[in-house]
Order: structure tokens, then C-alpha cells, then sequence
């Protein structure tokens, strides 16, 4: 978990360079999008193999890396010319952002997970993993930009200003609503994609619980 949420606070510093036709990534990308998601792959094994509770510890323990890295890897990156200098009352806000968004993903990722748990194998890590993608992507970038949390820390100028939809629609709104949406599209897919690995790692649970001790 820990792995994931670095990797992810290191990505997300890096726009994905790249055309779909009209839409450009970069605009609405970064590439923390496509490895933040898989903390949801590690807290449905982690239920799965050892309970709600073990899952529990494990996104609070995700938790505090979050809220630390969200204060310390911005400004250490930027101390190497990689990405931009932000106030300190903006850290502040990313962090309540970034910490808020991730436990309560995170702890209703294991609810909803433990209440299907009994059912057919992908329903709940698709399920819990979906859901949990959308209460994430909701609270952080609220939170982050959104004028209603100004209380919260100061503003982004160039996040609240109008832009075409993804960059490509006649629909004008804030640039963090496109940042919002491409981010949740991507972690939408890597929810879907993760049952692979999920589905290969617990057959070798199942596996190693098999042979005799």
C-alpha cells in the first residue's frame, strides 16, 4: 500500500504526453491516474486473504503516507526543477484533500467489499473497487479546488478557470471538473483490469493454503 501511494504522489507530477483524436492527455491526465487505483487491488486482498479488520489497519497505515507524501514529495520535487512550487496553505489543502479522499474510498472499498465477499468472486472487488473509485475522485478534487472548500486552503487560478469540457466539448466548466472525469475514467479501467490480478493472486493464496504444512 505504502508502494502505491508513493509511486502514486511521484506520478501524478507527470502529465500523459499524448493525442485521442481531439483530446489531448495531458490536458486531463497524469500518470498517478493509472497506479493510485491498484490501492484498491491491495486493500480486496488484503480483506480477502485476512479480513475487514487486517484491511483496516492496512488503509490507515495508507492513510498516513498519503497526508505525509502530499506535504513532502511536492516540494521535494520541485527542489529538483520537477513540477511547481505551491504555498504552503495549498499543501495543506492537497493534503486534506489527498487524506480525506483516500480513507473514506478506502474504508467503504472494505464495507462494501466484506458484504459480498459470498458472492461470485468478482462482484465484490468490481463492486467495491467502483464505487470506491467515485467517492475518491469526488472528495479530492472537491476538496483540492472547488470553491465551496476555500476554507480549506487557498485556490487554484489556473484549475478554476473555464475550459472547453476534456478540452474538446462546447461545455464550459472548470478545468478540474476534466481533470475529475479523465481521472475517474482511468481508474474506472484499472478496477476492471485489476480482476486479473486479483483473480491470479488468489488462486495462489488458494494454492499455498492447500498444501500441508
Amino acid at each position: 500500500m505504502a508502494l502505491v501511494v508513493v509511486a502514486s504522489n511521484v506520478l501524478v507530477q507527470f502529465p500523459v504526453e499524448g493525442q485521442v483524436g481531439p483530446l489531448s492527455l495531458a490536458d486531463i491526465l497524469t500518470w498517478g491516474a493509472f497506479t493510485y487505483p491498484f490501492a484498491f487491488l491491495v486493500t480486496d486482498l488484503a480483506n480477502r486473504r485476512f479480513g475487514p479488520a487486517f484491511a483496516r489497519k492496512v488503509v490507515f497505515a495508507g492513510f498516513v503516507v498519503a497526508v505525509v507524501c502530499s506535504l513532502v514529495i511536492p516540494p521535494w520535487l520541485y527542489s529538483m526543477g520537477i513540477g511547481f512550487e505551491s504555498e504552503p496553505g495549498r499543501l495543506a489543502r492537497i493534503a486534506t484533500a489527498s487524506g480525506s479522499a483516500f480513507l473514506f474510498a478506502q474504508l467503504l472499498d472494505v464495507t462494501i467489499f466484506n458484504r459480498l465477499r459470498r458472492q461470485s468472486w468478482w462482484r465484490a472487488p468490481v463492486v467495491s473497487s467502483l464505487l470506491g473509485s467515485v467517492i475518491d475522485t469526488v472528495i479530492f478534487f472537491s476538496i483540492a479546488f472547488a470553491a465551496l472548500f476555500a476554507f480549506a486552503g487557498p485556490g487554484d487560478g489556473f484549475a478554476s478557470e473555464a475550459a472547453p469540457l476534456l478540452g474538446t466539448f462546447g461545455l464550459e466548466v472548470p478545468r478540474w471538473i476534466s481533470w475529475a472525469v479523465g481521472d475517474l475514467s482511468v481508474k474506472l479501467l484499472i478496477a476492471i483490469l485489476a480482476l486479473i490480478p486479483y483473480r491470479l493472486i488468489m488462486a495462489r493464496f488458494a494454492g499455498s493454503a492447500a498444501q500441508p504444512a
